[in-house]
Order: structure tokens, then C-alpha cells, then sequence
């Protein structure tokens, strides 16, 4: 179960970097990791970290100061190439990202994050790079994501729409995913399964 997805208020978290895939996300070597709150360290590791474990210098985005705790990410185009793997949702989550604004997401990880309480927004190119411009021009520029409403809210009133799968929505703005949509139901099966006797028993003997 993962927390509800409500409306928030967060500062931005530029990477421009196109065609970052899932191996990028998550190295292959966490891939065996259980604990999805223990892969916040694992986030962008190769990108951010030495073999040693020290942080690189220059540092990555994430290890910039004023980072930590924002919660949107403006990525640039195709984020999440590559292989399927749903440890790449779980790390951003970990690390506290709960939306990603890009021209586009590969289809398994898009997938993949509104499984498990990440919102992938589509925005066109112009807005992507307005966006850009925007935050080089206020890195503390603020925006609101609204999943009820289907949009993004800018300072000055305006706002961005975004589609979303509406059953994908349902289960975001829940807390849950499939398996428990439909474990949610046990008590209505139940009801249904009694008020409609099957026509064969099948354990009767022959």
C-alpha cells in the first residue's frame, strides 16, 4: 500500500538529461534489495556516488543544497528507457519524488510508477521548456500538483493539464493498486457469491 496520492506543493528538481534509463535510475547490482525505503541511497548511485561512497564532486542534483525533501521532478524526454524493473519507481518514491514532468516516459516505467505511487505527467515541448526556464530563472520556483483535478498549478494562477488513466487515477488518489482494489471488494464477492448459488455443485460426488 503506498500513501495516498493528495494535492501538494513542492520546489523543482531539474534534470535535463534526455533518455535516462532504468539502469541509470537503479543499478543492476539493487536490483535484489526487499526494503523499498532502504533504495533512497540507491537513486542515480552511480551518478551521485564514487566506489568509495563518497559523494562526487561536482555534486549530482539530488546532493545539491535546498534539494531535500522536494518532491516534483522535470526530467528531460523518454525518462525510464530501458529494462522493466519496478525497483526505479520504488527508489524515486524512497527518495521522496511523487511526480515526474517529461515530454515523454518509456511505457513499462510508466506503468511501473503508477503502480507503486509515482505520477508520470506528460507535458508538451514548449511547456517543458518554458518549465526549464522557469526554474534557471527561480531555482525556489514552486508548483502544485492536483491529481483530483488533473493539473499542475504555476505561480500567477495559470495551470497545466495533464491526462492520467482514470482507473490508474483511482488507484493512486487511494493508495493502492490492483490487488488491493480488489481486496478491498472480498466483502461484496462474498455477498454476490451468496445470493448467486452455482447451478452445479462440482464437489458433489458423481
Amino acid at each position: 500500500m503506498a500513501e495516498p496520492f493528495a494535492r501538494f506543493t513542492s520546489p523543482v528538481i531539474p534534470l535535463p538529461r534526455e533518455n535516462v534509463d532504468t539502469d541509470q535510475v537503479v543499478p543492476a547490482r539493487y536490483l535484489k534489495v526487499t526494503d523499498k525505503a532502504g533504495l533512497a541511497d540507491a537513486l542515480f548511485r552511480d551518478w551521485r556516488f564514487t566506489e568509495a561512497g563518497a559523494l562526487r564532486e561536482p555534486r549530482f542534483v539530488l546532493d545539491l543544497p535546498g534539494m531535500a525533501g522536494r518532491r516534483i521532478l522535470l526530467a528531460g524526454d523518454n525518462f525510464g528507457a530501458g529494462s522493466s524493473r519496478e525497483h526505479a519507481p520504488w527508489a524515486l518514491t524512497a527518495w521522496g519524488i511523487r511526480a515526474i514532468l517529461s515530454t515523454g516516459f518509456a511505457d513499462i516505467f510508466r506503468a511501473n510508477a503508477l503502480k507503486n505511487g509515482l505520477l508520470p505527467i506528460v507535458v508538451d515541448a514548449e511547456t517543458h521548456r518554458r518549465l526549464f526556464e522557469l526554474v534557471a530563472a527561480d531555482p525556489e520556483l514552486e508548483l502544485t500538483v492536483d491529481l483530483e483535478e488533473q493539473a499542475v498549478h504555476l505561480p500567477g494562477d495559470e495551470e497545466i493539464s495533464f491526462e492520467v488513466d482514470p482507473f490508474a487515477r483511482q488507484m493512486l488518489l487511494a493508495g493502492t493498486d490492483e490487488l488491493g482494489y480488489l481486496l478491498a471488494k472480498t466483502t461484496a464477492f462474498e455477498t454476490w457469491e451468496v445470493s448467486h448459488p452455482p447451478r452445479v455443485d462440482t464437489l458433489a460426488a458423481r
